[in-house]
């Protein structure tokens, strides 16, 4: 029987200290792009995808994750009560987008370890992550992408896979990620049949072109790699060693993604993002451009 990807992970339990002071008492998560948080994108990408149900893993100072998807009656009433309609029915949107629980890791020992956190919450089932920093703009959702990969490999093999988002990098900057040491499928060439996983190599000596970025679907047996993989520096548990380890038992595929992805984490790509995606905003958008345009640099 195929198994469905009904359910994504958050890790967002990080402290966010690129964007310090912003983030001294917000999670980063919870930073605004345009009109919404960086976690709501994520959130409404897996949506799109079939998830209907969100494990975040948060940790110490995060509860504003929680209060933002829950229910507000107090701001609901008021908007009723000034008959703010429009107002209304989006703030009662964000806390009826899925089934939200929340997992805690309680120190900061890794992506891996994150993931693990939501082990309970999982059970035995495949499953996506999706890192918040990573904002991808896309026709169709990346992870909703992603989801068809999985099925068609799923049906083509008789058993699952796990699957690896990938964009091309070029030049010096496949440094500063994860490669994949990986081959095109002939019958189609956006799937790559991983061979191995190289964390942030030179550029003389990576593999390919073929960068990991922060959108992830798991079969459950990675659970058991994280939890007998040795851990690294600082006694983190990396998640790229995971999926290492389930290089041995089954078969791991990359896949590129169509779409941008915007590196939201840090200053440079956060201002960025901002910018872009204030520009395709139909509201925003002509408004913010004309805007632009005058704009003396």
């Amino acid at each position: 029987m195929t198994q469905k990807i009904r359910k994504a992970v958050f890790p967002a339990a990080g402290m966010g200290t690129r964007f310090l002071p912003a983030t001294k008492a917000m999670p980063k998560e919870m930073l605004c792009l345009v009109d919404k948080p960086l976690i709501q994108y994520g959130v409404e990408e897996a949506v799109a995808a079939g998830c209907t149900e969100i494990i975040i893993v948060t940790g110490r100072g995060k509860s504003t994750m929680e209060d933002h998807f829950d229910s507000s009656p107090e701001l609901e009433a008021s908007l009723a009560a000034k008959h703010k309609t429009a107002l209304l029915e989006l703030a009662r949107s964000v806390s009826k987008l899925a089934k939200i629980t929340y997992t805690r890791q309680p120190h900061p020992l890794g992506l891996g370890h994150a993931v693990l956190m939501a082990k309970e919450l999982v059970g035995n089932e495949p499953f996506a992550v999706l890192l918040p920093d990573d904002i991808v703009d896309a026709t169709i959702p990346c992870m909703k992408q992603m989801v068809e990969a999985f099925n068609e490999a799923q049906a083509a093999n008789g058993e699952m896979s796990s699957i690896l988002g990938s964009e091309i990098v070029e030049g010096a900057a496949i440094q500063n990620y994860g490669c994949l040491d990986c081959t095109p499928d002939p019958k189609n060439p956006r799937l790559l049949t991983v061979k191995d996983l190289v964390e942030k190599p030179k550029p003389k000596d990576a593999p390919s072109q073929n960068a990991i970025i922060g959108r992830y679907i798991l079969t459950p047996r990675i659970f058991d790699m994280l939890e007998h993989i040795t851990p690294g520096a600082g006694g983190e548990l990396q998640l790229t060693d995971g999926i290492k380890a389930l290089l041995q038992h089954e078969k791991v595929y990359g896949f590129v993604y169509e779409g941008k992805r915007h590196d939201a984490g840090d200053k440079q790509g956060f201002l960025r993002a901002t910018v872009e995606l204030a520009l395709k905003h139909k509201d925003l958008g002509p408004a913010f451009r004309t805007w632009l345009k005058s704009y003396p640099l």
